[in-house]
Formats: C-alpha cells, structure tokens, sequence
C-alpha cells in the first residue's frame, strides 16, 4: 500500500509520484477498466472538495488517502528467503501433501548434481567384448546409477500429483484466480517452489549427458540377456514395463516441465466444468508479477542474492510454458495476457551463463512459438 498526502506542494510530489508507482505496477494486472475508474477516483480526490469526493473515500479523514495495490503480497513467492507464509485451516491439508513432496525435492537435487555416470566403466566393457571382468564391472557400476533414475522417474509422479492439488485449490470456486493467490499464500509459493525445481532438474538433466548413456547401456544389456534366456537381478527392481516408462520420461530434454505440461492440460481438459481461464488467468498473473518484480529496479533490489532473482527467473518461465501448453492460442499471441517480449527481455538482460537454460526451454518446449500468430520480433528475440 503506498500513501498520498496532497496538503501542500511537497505532499502532491509524494503523490503523483506513488500515483506513478501505482499505474506502473498495476497495469500489469489490471484491467484498462478498473485502472481507469482508479485514475478517476485519484483525480476527483485531487480537484473535488470533501463532500464531492467517491463513496470510495468518503470515510477516510481528508488530506489522506490509502490505496490497495492489485497484488501486495503476491510478491512473496519471489522471496523465498524472506517469505513466511503460513498455511490457513483450510489449506493445511494441500500444503501438508505438498510440503512432503518438497521436502524429498532437495535430496533429488542434491542427487542429480553428484550423478557422474559409469562412462569409463562402459567405455571398456564395450572395448572389450570378451572380457567378462569388465563386462561385469560396468554392469555393477551401472545398476546403482539406473535404481537412482527410477528415483527421480517415480518422484516426477509424486510432484504431478503434488501440482494437481495445487492447481485444485488455486483455480476452484467461487473464488477468481486472483483472489486464491492473495487468499492462499502458502499454496502460491509452494507453486512456486514446484516450478522452480522443474526448471532446476531440468537445467541439470540437459547438461548431463551421462544419463542417457547409463540408461541405454542399462537397457541394451539387458535386451542382450533376453536374448540369451538370461535375467540379471537387477530387472526385478527396474521390469521391461518400468524402462520403457523411463525411457519415455528420460528421452525427453526437460522431462520434469513434460509431466508438468501433460498434468496442467490433463487437469483443465478433465474439470470442464472449470472455466479454463481460471487455470490460465493462474499462471498469467504470477508470471506477470515475477516479470515485474525483475525488471522494476525498485523491486529487484529487494532480490537478496542471485538465488533469489533465479528462483524468480525459473518461475516466470515456468509457468509461461505451462500458460502455452494449456491457453488455446498460447502464450505468444498478441491477445496473451503474458507479456512474452517483456519476460523475454528481462532474461536477456541477464548473464547468458545463467539464463541460457531458461531461453532454450521456451524455445523448444512450448507448442505455440513458431505458429503464425508469433510477431517476427518476439521469433527473434529467442534466436
């Protein structure tokens, strides 16, 4: 909330200058409707006597006024570190499932950042064929790595369910989407948090090569041992069904934002009864707000340390990609409520070192990009 004193000279500057502060954020939310009815109740305030004054007003002592930002505490899930957000009696529940799924989150991170593979190991048993020893070698070098990926395959079903409550709770009735996210904080951020791991894993798996190799190996062995009338112990924990499920979910580039993707239009396409905009206005205001908060310095300085504004990155892309795999036309058309060139120029603004990731995924996993509908400038600013 920002305050205005309009008394004297020095109170009007304090005024027009919060006035700004408010038409600024607030366009990125707001309706042209609502910011004008706003506008016109600041400017009668300005020029009308007390008694012409907006019933809106009426009861606030003169020369003050309070006004309500659209969002003030959305900003919350942009400050992980900072933010305290506390689970009502009625979300407690959904934020209990959530938090668990969390909580296990950290320790597949953690994981996936040590995963240095078995490629020496395989690189010999291939070189040498006949040798059993080495054969054997990559083979139990191999078997630990693949029970570690079915981990993080069974974990991306926990977190699909995880986002399906999520999504329940923020997009249900009677409640707009708007007011879910102001209502149920805790929820928000725990969104939040869900993406922000997405994007981590993914950024991980990409750059990570030693996973497929581990897994093809894994299964070509094992394709060789059937052939033989063979069963190695290792297929009673991962079955033919099991790896051909991971093979799926491995050979996509972001494996983690697909199941996201699939589990969002899942949702929407399963609850038609939901207005589809309540799931895309969702996704379209929170990427609005990290948008913001990222590219208005005096809410990036806020921003801790480069965790905190990559958190906020991650986010925005996000549940950008989400907006397009579910939004008919997509995230990138002119009647968007996403402001792509804006997301996008906020990332580039950023060391390539650190955004290049985040490009990419809206480069090659959101549907809509290359459709007709895609201004040439918005094609060009992720070449």
């Amino acid at each position: 909330m920002f305050s205005c004193y309009c008394s004297h000279a020095a109170s009007n500057l304090r005024f027009l200058s919060g006035l700004l502060e408010y038409l600024h954020f607030s366009s990125s939310f707001l309706t042209n409707d609502i910011l004008l009815s706003n506008l016109l109740s600041l400017l009668s305030f300005i020029f009308s006597p007390r008694h012409h004054l907006p019933s809106t007003f009426s009861s606030l002592p003169a020369p003050y006024i309070t006004l309500s930002l659209p969002t003030p505490s959305l900003s919350l899930f942009c400050f992980p570190p900072l933010a305290d957000a506390q689970p009502t009696e009625a979300e407690t529940a959904v934020w209990n499932q959530v938090s668990a799924v969390l909580e296990e989150a950290h320790g597949i991170l953690a994981e996936l950042q040590s995963y240095n593979g078995a490629g020496q190991e395989i690189r010999e048993a291939i070189q040498n064929p006949g040798d059993l020893a080495l054969q054997e070698k990559a083979w139990n070098a191999v078997c630990p790595l693949v029970a570690k990926l079915k981990r993080f395959y069974e974990f991306s079903l926990r977190l699909e369910n995880a986002l399906r409550s999520l999504l329940e709770a923020l997009t249900s009735p009677p409640y707009a989407p708007m007011q879910h996210l102001e209502r149920e904080q805790a929820l928000a951020k725990q969104f939040a948090e869900i993406l922000h791991f997405t994007l981590s894993f993914d950024e991980l798996k990409m750059t990570n090569p030693a996973i497929q190799n581990d897994f093809s190996y894994y299964r070509r062995t094992i394709s060789r041992n059937r052939l033989n009338n063979q069963q190695l112990e290792a297929e009673n924990e991962v079955n033919n069904e099991m790896a051909n499920r991971m093979s799926l979910f491995y050979a996509e580039a972001t494996p983690m934002l697909k199941t996201l993707s699939n589990a969002t239009t899942k949702f929407v396409s399963e609850n038609k009864t939901l207005p589809i905009e309540d799931t895309t206005d969702c996704l379209s205001t929170m990427a609005c707000v990290c948008r913001v908060m990222l590219e208005t310095p005096e809410y990036r300085c806020r921003f801790t340390n480069t965790d905190t504004m990559l958190f906020c990155m991650r986010v925005m892309v996000g549940v950008i990609i989400l907006y397009d795999h579910v939004h008919p036309v997509g995230a990138f058309a002119k009647t968007s409520k996403i402001d792509m060139k804006g997301c996008i120029k906020v990332l580039k603004e950023q060391p390539s070192n650190s955004v290049e990731g985040l490009l990419n995924a809206l480069r090659y996993t959101t549907r809509h990009l290359n459709d007709d509908s895609t201004s040439k400038q918005i094609r060009a600013l992720l070449q």
